[in-house]
């Protein structure tokens, strides 16, 4: 029998969304500000109106049930529209809202003041806190700690940076694709040489450790190659590896996006850059991605749709 759903309590639908964002009656509680025993008698109500345990407690928290998984667009809809309906009479901007970053460097700074102005205008009451990316940055967007995370990824087959190897509970959208160049200090050596693949090799490197690591596709390229570079100096991002390069004394160069461009003429950093010395092919696994990532239950979410929105506006014609 079809079941009317003037039966049903709505609030309980809320308390159905948050638990399958948060997998957990404690966690969903505290985001209702209600007891956990509470969650768990309106999930009882749940159950018995659907008819099926919705939830199956594992180790790992709640697992969602066939039934629950074919509902949560649906749901997630729902809850979208309701929000929007009751946004109508009265635009207000909530109080207090809080927008949380992780972002590749320089990447997020190049356009950060116009990103929090436009965050601003929209929510004058929000608060902003950016991290950098790092090795832990994916879990964070698990966990709920990160909004959005804003990248490169890498094109390598042999990478672990590789889109198709993205967790399945995150979404994420290419905004627009870079390669890097070869950034040298306007009188460097090797500008007074033939730019080819033997000058590229002969002069010491600065890398960066990305994901814990001080090597990347580029060196996975040349290790095809037969070949090596000497990496002289690591550094933690691209804007000490581009600031060390420009500094005089030393032969030193470094590779990092293009894009940099715009960074380097914001620092006046002195610098000259120069493609990477490589063929079609092997420049085409060098591409890099630049990617936004959030979490699957924040699809719906106005704040992160909006936000998305913005971010792809300022930085879709960086390519």
């Amino acid at each position: 029998m079809k079941k009317a759903i003037t039966n049903l309590d709505l609030n309980l639908l809320l308390c159905l969304q948050l638990l399958m964002q948060e997998r957990s009656v404690t966690k969903a509680a505290k985001r209702m500000n209600v007891t956990p025993s509470a969650v768990s008698k309106s999930l009882s109500k749940l159950r018995t109106w659907f008819d099926d345990p919705l939830f199956v407690k594992t180790p790992l928290g709640l697992t969602p049930t066939p039934l629950m998984l074919s509902m949560e667009q649906n749901l997630a809809d729902w809850m979208q529209m309701g929000n929007q309906l009751l946004d109508q009479p009265h635009h207000e901007t909530p109080r207090g809202l809080k927008f949380e970053l992780v972002a590749e460097s320089p990447l997020m700074m190049i356009m950060f003041n116009a990103l929090s102005q436009q965050i601003y205008q929209r929510y004058p009451q929000a608060t902003i806190k950016v991290r950098s990316w790092d090795y832990d940055s994916l879990d964070a967007i698990t966990r709920g700690e990160v909004d959005i995370g804003f990248t490169g990824r890498e094109s390598h087959p042999r990478s672990r940076e590789l889109l198709s190897l993205l967790p399945l509970s995150i979404d994420f959208e290419v905004l627009f694709s870079d390669l890097p160049w070869v950034w040298l200090r306007e009188d460097h050596p090797a500008l007074r040489e033939e730019w080819n693949l033997e000058t590229f090799l002969r002069y010491p490197h600065i890398s960066i450790c990305w994901e814990q690591s001080d090597t990347w596709a580029l060196d996975d390229v040349l290790q095809e190659m037969g070949l090596q570079r000497h990496i002289a100096m690591s550094l933690p991002g691209f804007e000490q590896s581009l600031f060390m390069a420009a500094q005089p004394e030393h032969a030193m160069l470094a590779t990092a996006p293009h894009y940099c461009k715009r960074y380097n003429q914001l620092h006046q950093l002195p610098l000259v850059a120069r493609p990477l010395p490589f063929d079609a092919a092997q420049r085409e696994k060098l591409m890099v991605p630049f990617t936004m990532l959030w979490h699957k239950r924040n699809s719906h979410n106005p704040k992160i749709i909006w936000l998305r929105e913005t971010i792809k506006t300022l930085y879709s014609n960086l390519s």
